[in-house]
């Protein structure tokens, strides 16, 4: 990278278009003051226009000059960028060009994209030329409104105004329960934890009203954390002096010697969460992933690349193809657990790997098997078809097993 670095640097002080620029504006103004001294004296025409055409020239030469360095410049850079990044070019190919056939899913993928960015008038204007050309996108019509939402509580957010999200969480109660999320009170959490941070100064009442309004509706889930913030208004005057540095605790081993004083510190770090935890209900509750699938799968491709065009040049110089359909020769490492989306489990039945087709399934009794396997061992194909578990003495029915995501 130092050379690509050196050669960007040399590109960016020295071969760039300043001084062209600098020439051509030169060669505007003497064109424009030879007009008008012809305007003045037209029986000076030729005269005048000798002399321009003896400086033009000496201008356009150092123009000229200027362009080479440019090119030169351009031209070291680009073999630096060769150098370091090999060609993946045999990826361009058609026998290697796996969305040919996909162009509907990709330009969802790209509008949906935009969406989740907050660029709706880019997208509006993808799926309006997408239209026009009679291929339509088929993305919801509510769901660019919704995303609108989102990014305006978002916003409200980041100024550290909690109360749209807590009416949205409000009025989606009942689905985030269902989905066993905590977004409703981490939100009201976070809100008591700042009224009760300015109430330091002002006086609790705020704070101890919006907690009689809104905790008792987390008593049953969050019984033991509603009343640790109750509780901390006992302690106010100690945690207001922490929180000030009035009072410095003398006790290295034990620094917060106030009970619950631990709830109201890192505060930033809640607000950032929070944005966060908000924008992935958000979407689970839409039937969306948290992240883009167009970013996670750019990112994953470009960690990809580098090992795919390996094995491509290895395969070429051994005169060999990879013909498999669905798995690669080697493993591909990704950089954290958040790309990985698939079961990765080998059938102790079958000795194979499961795939998409072939899933694996969880018995009643615990153990694991590839669907393959299961309806090799049951008896029919009914959902009521029995089976013996291969692993254990137990017997189940067809119907009983179920999909597990590894």
């Amino acid at each position: 990278m130092d050379a690509i670095e050196a050669e960007l640097t040399r590109l960016t002080s020295k071969s760039n278009l300043s001084k062209a620029l600098t020439n051509i504006d030169g060669c505007l103004e003497l064109l424009q003051a030879a007009r008008n001294q012809i305007a003045e004296d037209p029986d000076s025409a030729a005269k005048t226009l000798a002399m321009l055409q003896q400086t033009m020239n000496s201008q356009l030469e150092k123009v000229g000059s200027d362009h080479k360095d440019v090119y030169t410049g351009l031209n070291k850079f680009g073999k630096a960028l060769d150098k370091k990044f090999k060609s993946a070019s045999a990826y361009h190919s058609p026998r290697h060009d796996n969305i040919a056939n996909k162009q509907p899913e990709l330009h969802r993928a790209v509008a949906m994209h935009l969406m989740r960015e907050g660029h709706f008038s880019v997208a509006s204007h993808l799926l309006d030329e997408a239209t026009g050309a009679g291929h339509p996108i088929a993305v919801p019509p509510s769901l660019e409104e919704d995303f609108r939402t989102l990014y305006s509580i978002l916003d409200s957010l980041s100024g550290h105004d909690l109360n749209p999200a807590i009416e949205w969480a409000h009025s989606r109660a009942h689905d985030l329960e269902h989905r066993g999320s905590n977004l409703e009170f981490e939100l009201c959490r976070l809100k008591f934890i700042t009224l009760f941070l300015d109430a330091l100064e002002t006086g609790p009442e705020e704070a101890m009203q919006f907690a009689r309004t809104e905790f008792h509706r987390f008593q049953q889930r969050h019984f033991r954390d509603c009343l640790q913030l109750f509780l901390a208004f006992t302690y106010r005057a100690g945690i207001a002096g922490m929180m000030t540095g009035k009072n410095q605790p003398k006790d290295v081993v034990n620094p917060a010697p106030y009970p619950y004083y631990n709830l109201f510190q890192n505060v930033e770090e809640r607000w950032e969460n929070i944005g966060k935890m908000f924008t992935s209900e958000y979407c689970g509750l839409l039937g969306l992933s948290a992240e883009s699938p167009l970013f996670l799968a750019v990112t994953a491709g470009s960690v990809a690349l580098p090992v795919l065009e390996k094995l491509r040049r290895i395969t070429e110089d051994k005169g060999t193809e990879w013909t498999s359909h669905g798995e690669l020769p080697v493993e591909i490492p990704l950089p954290s657990p958040r790309y990985h989306f698939h079961s990765i489990f080998v059938c102790p039945v079958s000795k194979g790997q499961t795939t998409e087709d072939n899933p694996p399934m969880i018995l009643p009794c615990g153990h694991v098997i590839a669907k393959e396997s299961l309806d090799q061992l049951a008896k029919g194909n009914s959902a009521n078809a029995h089976l013996k578990c291969p692993y254990c003495p137990k017997e189940c029915t067809l119907g009983s097993a179920m999909q597990v995501i590894i």
